[in-house]
């Protein structure tokens, strides 16, 4: 006979949920900020509601307690969190300025969130772990964070065209919620693994350059992590695909 599995305690499901009640309270903070006019406070919030976010399924994957309940609970948490607390961020921001067409754009970005995590939740067990279809909304929201950071750093001459920056930022990362863009999920290290030296030098370089240039080193990942999906969807895909369909064709006489 196998042996018996013992089921975790129930003060053990919990956990993996108090981790998203902290995340989810950590993006209603940092739209308390936001309004109180405390913008980096704010990011730092939503920075570590990130981290949270993490967190949270790996503690339930390694306790063994996953549930439907928890997937569920941990959408809404992300709503809050990188949906409506970077809408939040960028209207109190910059977006005001700009009137409705500001709400507007304020709008799309929460309302993009919310149809991601929607698409996400019913698609889950039709598609590979190896990739996300759209970008990821943490990712969404640690786009928005890293641009108020690095747009201290812009010269003041910039300062009058800001809002207009938030706005494309805002529409942009947005419909790339929702699209149909691959973006890699991390979720399988088989690259990884094959080259350990490569892998290891390569995040010694990035941790160099984020360290010494964190306000701008983090948008610039963000930027390459999206520009990347877009590269790959509409460059690399078709052209490998294009490469194994002359592959299969039978060879013309």
């Amino acid at each position: 006979m196998a042996p018996e599995v013992k089921k975790p305690r129930k003060g053990v499901y919990l956990l993996p949920n108090m981790i998203t009640t902290l995340s989810m309270f950590l993006g209603f903070l940092s739209m308390v900020w936001a309004v109180q006019g405390r913008f980096e406070s704010a990011c730092f919030a939503i920075l570590l509601s990130a981290v949270m976010d993490g967190l949270d399924g790996k503690v339930a994957r390694l306790t063994n307690t996953a549930s439907e309940f928890g997937v569920q609970y941990d959408s809404l948490s992300d709503l809050v969190a990188f949906g409506i607390a970077p809408a939040m961020l960028m209207w109190q921001w910059e977006l005001s300025a700009l009137g409705r067409m500001g709400l507007a754009a304020a709008f799309i970005y929460a309302a993009c969130g919310a149809l991601r995590l929607a698409r996400f939740n019913v698609s889950t067990a039709a598609v590979g772990k190896r990739f996300f279809i759209g970008l990821p909304i943490p990712a969404g929201g640690c786009t928005v964070v890293t641009f108020v950071f690095c747009a201290a750093h812009f010269p003041a001459i910039m300062a009058s065209a800001l809002p207009y920056m938030t706005l494309f930022l805002a529409i942009g990362v947005g419909v790339l919620m929702v699209s149909k863009v691959r973006y890699f999920s991390f979720k399988e290290y088989d690259f990884l693994r094959a080259h350990p030296i490569r892998t290891m030098l390569f995040f010694l370089l990035v941790l160099g350059t984020v360290i010494s240039f964190p306000r701008v080193m983090g948008f610039v990942l963000c930027a390459v992590y999206i520009i990347g999906g877009v590269v790959y969807t509409f460059v690399i895909l078709p052209r490998r695909n294009r490469q194994l369909l002359r592959a299969l064709s039978p060879q013309s006489d």
